[in-house]
């Protein structure tokens, strides 16, 4: 529990590092992000001794695809985060992480096929019927989808969070790593030695990106996934305090409405997991309830 905490308690302050460099733009902060995130697996990897496994993953065409297309979620995901911070658009940042439990649950019924309960059609619904009060909130449906379907990828492909987190970065690092060095030959980079204070703000992308990533891994080994579940709200939580508290973003009535609307959908969603949970055996009550195995 307090590994989950943690890891969604400093995804929810992620902001507040990202207003550090604000003034740089949101392109070349995904590009550090990459970078520095990539050094730091790269470090981990080898401390506890996983380079053997790279290599067969490396090989593997399914996994390959998949990781190929969840690097673009991510990169795209991080772009329009980044963007959203920069340009004081926090408010709706976090709509879009109240929204992406629910658009797992749709995409569970449309790509794995799975049933929606009574409750959850009408939490999906009035989720809908809060992002319509907006419009087409750009930034919420993106960040929703793109992590969705982000997430979605990574449940199929068989590598674990650690390695399938550092075969992304590696795919991206070409990219990343050249569009730096370009930056560095115009002399339009912000990441410059004369400016030591920015340098390490940028460098510990890496930290921002990677230590929530691996407290989340530690906690899901050991946590139910319905709680997991549960504690996911906080980081949103903690975003629209922020947004609202500290960095003073103004809530117009739309949105007022809109947020309302998608907290009561996730409430709706949240109670009847709950009920569910409630009336699902634990492993300890299945074991009593199977029958006893027959004396040999």
């Amino acid at each position: 529990m307090i590994y989950g905490v943690l890891s969604y308690g400093l995804w929810g302050l992620v902001p507040l590092y990202f207003k550090t460099v604000s003034a740089v733009a949101p392109r070349e902060v995904v590009a550090q992000r990459i970078v520095w995130s990539f050094v730091l697996l790269a470090g981990i990897i080898t401390l506890v001794g996983r380079w053997r496994e790279i290599g067969p993953a490396l090989r593997s065409r399914p996994i390959m695809a998949a990781l190929g297309t969840s690097t673009l979620l991510l990169a795209f995901n991080w772009f329009v985060y980044i963007y959203a911070v920069s340009t004081n658009q926090v408010v709706e940042a976090s709509m879009g992480y109240f929204l992406n439990p629910l658009v797992n649950v749709v995409l569970g019924v449309l790509i794995l096929k799975e049933h929606l309960r009574r409750w959850q059609m009408a939490s999906v619904a009035l989720a809908c019927v809060g992002v319509a009060v907006l419009g087409v909130p750009w930034i919420a449906v993106s960040l929703a989808l793109s992590f969705a379907f982000y997430g979605l990828l990574r449940k199929q492909v068989a590598v674990d969070g650690l390695l399938g987190l550092f075969v992304e970065t590696l795919l991206l690092v070409p990219f990343a790593f050249g569009f730096v060095l370009y930056l560095q030959a115009v002399d339009i980079s912000a990441f410059r030695f004369s400016d030591p204070a920015m340098c390490a703000k940028l460098m510990a992308s890496g930290l921002v990106t990677c230590v929530p990533l691996l407290l989340f891994a530690a906690a899901a080994r050991r946590l139910r996934f319905a709680t997991l579940g549960f504690l996911q709200y906080l980081a949103p939580t903690i975003q629209f305090l922020l947004a609202v508290f500290l960095f003073g973003e103004p809530l117009s009535t739309a949105k007022v409405v809109s947020l309302s609307l998608i907290w009561t959908a996730v409430a709706i969603y949240s109670l009847d997991s709950l009920r569910m949970l409630r009336q699902t055996p634990t492993p300890a009550e299945e074991e009593l309830l199977e029958p006893a195995p027959a004396d040999v």
